[in-house]
């Protein structure tokens, strides 16, 4: 019997994935292990595992394209079995008893009002049971391999999962401490249950957890009310008919056309007796003006008038764009951003650095260093310094409460193709130039490969984004959570300058640090980069 292979919930926070290849296709003999697709998640990309002996009957998504979780990848059969029952089914969200999910959700959800809990001030994340086929409902632990107190990393196996078609490790996509675990081994959870919470030591997992109970309890109470939007053509009919509302002209003789119409065929120097009306009886409204373009006649009268003559080359063209679909990790740095931009209450330092030293410095430290040390190393060394001077801007927001961070963890903005990336340079204030300058190459290239692991882009404590390489002098960039700072880097200018009273060549570097008002305030700010300015300045107090 064929079998729906639908998208798993990788991840707590995963909504939906991407598929970013398929190394089969329709037909194909697949075994149960062999790899079917590579999909990118809000994590990372991973591999999409056959559970089914078969043959692929159906592919359900193309490459590039997402699908939400639970949403159909793909149908397993044998040869030639009709699917388009199952197929139809599946589409439609038919489950096994033949209640749609959204009318079960209906029936189940009283009208009683429920406590919402807000649990976003607690660092932790819950691991819940993903689902592994379509048929799976729930999963049995079959042994924890951590217990509770461990430290985990992204990557660690927690436990061993029986499913209904195999025996699966359940993978950890989180750091940090084991601080709960809600089955014992040999009891069974149903698909989306709680299994276990990875964490900030200290953290008030309850608290997440009666979140989640209450947000399970609510069921589908949150709902969007029945309603009926308008339609196109009803949304049409209704602006046609404001707009036969407003009389533009009487019958004897004059041009019919709304008031609107007639503004804009003046501000444009249009003569609205030449444009045709779409409206009724021939009534010339907005878009009609909007759409109208000059006879060549009308704009060689128009030169003429002025004085002058000149032929008006008649131009074809054709319009065109290609649509691309949004990558997951473009919508990830869309939603990071959108979330900082709009609730991080951003100021903005602007501040100008003689580089003269730093040059002559560079390109001494150059001439010894086992690999070449850019300008931006020398922004990281210098940031990491004056962080330990002034710890309070190595900080995040959490909330009710403020983390101060005592390692200094910098991360360096990357462009590739897909958008940005910021892998981390981690306790850059104890690394050597040269050290610096081979990991920040490493990282880049591991960016522009697709090679990076989740250690190597979180955890940062401050940003970096330098766009002095693209000639851009001065710029300000958008914090990057959970930091409570980034600094923009531009590019070194050569100027006149004043020293000892003389104008003088020199070369200036212009830097923009960007703060949460709600952690670093306005005279913290100037001082840390009153001390960046000071080390680049004198770059051999970098070393010191």
């Amino acid at each position: 019997m064929a079998e729906v292979i639908r998208m798993p919930k990788m991840s707590d926070t995963m909504e939906e994935g991407v598929i970013a290849s398929w190394l089969v296709k329709e037909g194909d003999k697949v075994k149960s292990g062999d790899i079917l697709a590579e999909v990118e998640t809000d994590k990372a990309t991973m591999e999409l595992e056959s559970y089914e002996d078969g043959t692929l009957l159906h592919i359900g998504v193309k490459e590039k394209e997402s699908v939400p979780v639970d949403g159909v990848i793909a149908i397993i059969g044998e040869e030639g079995e009709d699917i388009g029952t199952l197929l139809k089914e599946a589409q439609n969200g038919i489950k096994d008893n033949g209640v749609d999910k959204k009318e079960e959700k209906k029936e189940t959800s009283g009208n009683e009002d429920i406590e919402e809990i807000d649990a976003s001030d607690v660092n932790a994340t819950l691991i819940t049971m993903p689902k592994m086929s379509d048929t799976m409902t729930e999963g049995t632990i079959a042994s924890w391999l951590k217990k509770e107190g461990d430290q985990v990393q992204a990557g660690d196996i927690l436990a061993e999962v029986e499913t209904d078609k195999a025996t699966m490790e359940l993978e950890a996509y989180e750091e940090g401490t084991l601080l709960y675990v809600g089955v014992k081994e040999g009891d069974a959870v149903a698909v989306d249950g709680v299994l276990a919470i990875v964490g900030e030591k200290g953290a008030d997992f309850e608290k997440l957890l009666k979140a989640h109970q209450s947000k399970q309890k609510s069921g589908v109470a949150g709902e969007e009310k029945d309603a009926t939007p308008a339609t196109p053509a009803e949304k049409s009919e209704k602006k046609d008919t404001i707009d036969s509302k407003v009389s533009g002209a009487t019958e004897g003789g004059r041009v019919k056309a709304s008031p609107l119409a007639k503004k804009m065929a003046e501000e444009k120097g249009y003569d609205i007796s030449k444009i045709k009306g779409s409206g009724d009886n021939g009534r010339i409204v907005k878009k009609d003006v909007e759409g109208y373009t000059p006879t060549t006649e009308a704009v060689q009268q128009i030169a003429e008038n002025k004085g002058t003559s000149f032929n008006i080359p008649q131009i074809v063209g054709e319009e065109s764009y290609d649509e691309v679909n949004v990558s997951q990790m473009r919508k990830t740095i869309g939603k990071r951003l959108s979330e900082s931009k709009f609730t991080a209450p951003h100021f903005y330092i602007t501040m100008e650095i003689n580089m003269d030293k730093a040059i002559e410095a560079r390109k001494s430290m150059n001439e010894f260093s086992p690999v070449k040390i850019s300008f931006n190393d020398l922004v990281i060394k210098a940031v990491a310094a004056a962080l330990r001077q002034h710890p309070k801007v190595n900080s995040s927001w959490l909330g009710d409460k403020i983390r101060y961070n005592k390692h200094i963890h910098i991360g360096v903005a990357v462009a590739v193709d897909e958008g940005l990336l910021v892998p981390v340079v981690r306790f850059a204030d104890n690394k050597s130039l040269s050290h610096i300058s081979a990991e920040v190459k490493q990282l880049a290239e591991k960016a522009h490969t697709k090679k990076l692991q989740p250690e190597d882009w979180e955890g940062n404590t401050f940003t970096i984004s330098n766009l002095g390489m693209f000639g851009v002098e001065e710029f300000t960039a958008i914090i990057n959570p959970p930091d409570a700072c980034i600094l923009a880097v531009g590019g070194i200018k050569e100027t006149a300058v004043v020293k000892n009273g003389q104008l003088v060549p020199g070369n200036v570097m212009k830097v923009t640090l960007s703060s949460d008002h709600r952690v670093v305030d306005g005279a913290l700010g100037a001082a840390f980069l009153q001390t960046l300015k000071g080390l680049l300045e004198n770059p051999v107090r970098i070393l010191v």
